[in-house]
């Protein structure tokens, strides 16, 4: 590391403190060079996790916004808000997953986990936010989802 005060590349760790729960590392450091003392600090420059809209656009990766979604289509359902929170940890986990090697993923990828969550745990809910998600137009798209579920028995 360059002495501020010297220019010089040579210098040696005198101490190293973590700090920030383990995310960053303050390092006190001495210049060989001149004897000069500086304080640095380490930490891992991670880049963030994408969404990509549908028109291509990118934007930060928001819980808080999938647990609104997920929120809206689960209310007045009897699912507790210990599970709700379970199921978008889990979401947001299989997504970070699915994204591992670009760090990004599509919004239609995204949506289509919700849905296959959604499902599993509360087939109301797995309407509600489908006839958002897919856009359901008119009564026949949103019958014709209810019968996927066996002939609309469920």
């Amino acid at each position: 590391m360059r002495c501020p005060y010297c220019g010089s590349l040579d210098d040696r760790v005198i101490e190293s403190r973590t700090m920030a729960n383990g995310e960053t590392i303050r390092r006190r450091r001495e210049c060989l060079s001149c004897g000069y003392r500086f304080t640095s600090f380490e930490r891992v420059d991670e880049k963030p996790f994408m969404v990509v809209k549908r028109d291509g656009r990118r934007q930060p990766f928001d819980s808080s916004k999938l647990s609104k979604g997920i929120e809206r289509a689960l209310e007045k359902r009897p699912v507790s808000a210990s599970r709700i929170e379970a199921l978008v940890n889990e979401i947001e986990d299989e997504a970070i997953m699915h994204g591992k090697t670009t760090r990004e993923i599509s919004t239609t990828e995204l949506g289509e986990l919700v849905l296959s969550k959604l499902h599993e745990l509360d087939k109301v809910a797995y309407i509600r936010f489908a006839s958002v998600y897919r856009h359901f137009e008119d009564l026949n798209e949103f019958i014709s989802e209810i019968n996927r579920f066996g002939g609309g028995k469920e």
